[in-house]
């Protein structure tokens, strides 16, 4: 199994201890981040996706021109562009970025965020919109001649894209979601499901929910996991700890300030945010390290617990996680450029090496049997 790193990219400066300041689209920014990141040994950065977000075609077109090699993994929500034309915006992006391109389906969990911009389906049918979406924009790019397609929400008749992604008829998809609805649609479409930061039997659960639904399309074996940790490194465990407390009294000073936490609703209505704070709810710290402080903080506000320790530390338990079948992390800090250099040369070649090296040991032992 390879192991991929992906970081997180950003058109201003902010975090949960970062306010905000300056233009939303600052370029200058947007260009040191990525290439920080192509920099520190990432595959690819995350263009993020929210009804406020700035157009994330642009920004990765952008980061596109300001690095060389780093992928990028583009946050994409459907309903509010058609399937056909998604693929060749795709398909268009992947070919003037070279093939770097990769697809995150976020579908959506929260009915008011979503009705920001216009969209009134429920829950379960926003998923169910995004598997037939998903089944349209796979046959654009992988249809040999015209097609018609006559689904419940789409209908084509005719449709072939004169544009494909570079490596033929596929960009990598990810997908995320962590409730039954999510669950389902990923087994039949990813090549990989994210989730973010829980704890170990947390995690080993919901792949065991994961690999069965891609079991019942008979993808078992083609689907892969993705795991959005908050590492917080130091050389010194204590140290490790006093700058994770460091962290959160800068967060509490600053998260009642940003539109984006403040406005959260007390219990959230998305199982993967559900999921987080049950995880915070055991304590602040759960296996050993998995910090739980900024979860609880911001009421599980997308990917917020963190590991702390030395980096030797974070990598064990990075390990432990993959040996679960996790082989993608997205880790960001909150320092967005200081701490995606940090990890670059203290954080991923050490779980890199150490992956590397029980590969090795796992194809010896096969041989040898």
């Amino acid at each position: 199994m390879s192991i991929e790193f992906i970081g997180f990219s950003a058109t201003q400066e902010v975090s949960e201890t970062v306010l905000g300041t300056g233009p939303v689209v600052n370029k200058a920014f947007l260009g040191a981040v990525a290439r920080a990141h192509e920099y520190a040994g990432f595959d690819r950065v995350l263009v993020a996706h929210s009804s406020a977000s700035v157009d994330g075609f642009q920004v990765a077109s952008y980061i596109a021109s300001q690095t060389e090699k780093l992928g990028i993994l583009l946050a994409h929500r459907p309903g509010f562009v058609a399937p056909t034309l998604a693929a060749r915006q795709l398909a268009t992006l992947d070919q003037f970025s070279d093939g770097r391109l990769a697809v995150h389906i976020i579908s959506g969990g929260d009915d008011t965020e979503q009705q920001r911009d216009g969209d009134f389906l429920n829950h379960d049918q926003r998923y169910a919109r995004s598997d037939e979406f998903l089944g349209v924009v796979k046959q654009t790019w992988s249809s040999s001649g015209p097609f018609d397609h006559d689904g419940a929400l789409y209908k084509v008749k005719g449709q072939n894209a004169g544009v494909r992604p570079v490596a033929g008829n596929h960009l990598p998809i990810y997908f995320g979601g962590s409730s039954e609805a999510a669950i389902d649609v990923a087994g039949k479409h990813a090549d990989v499901y994210a989730l973010w930061g829980e704890s170990l039997a947390q995690v080993e659960e919901i792949i065991g929910k994961v690999r069965a639904a891609a079991a019942r399309y008979g993808r078992a074996d083609k689907i892969r996991f993705s795991l959005s940790l908050r590492p917080v490194l130091a050389e010194t465990e204590e140290q490790a700890w006093a700058r994770a407390d460091a962290i959160l009294a800068r967060a509490t000073a600053k998260v009642q300030h940003n539109a984006h936490f403040s406005g959260r609703p007390q219990q959230p209505v998305n199982v993967g945010s559900q999921r987080l704070l049950a995880t915070a709810a055991n304590g602040k710290v759960v296996d050993e390290r998995l910090w739980t402080g900024i979860a609880a903080l911001t009421r599980a506000a997308g990917n917020s617990t963190g590991l702390v320790g030395t980096p030797e530390q974070v990598r064990d338990a990075l390990l432990k996680y993959w040996e679960l079948g996790v082989t993608t992390f997205l880790i960001r800090g909150f320092d967005p450029i200081q701490d995606a250099l940090q990890y670059g040369r203290e954080l991923i070649p050490l779980v890199r090496a150490a992956v590397a090296e029980r590969e090795a040991q796992r194809d010896a032992t096969r041989l040898a049997a």
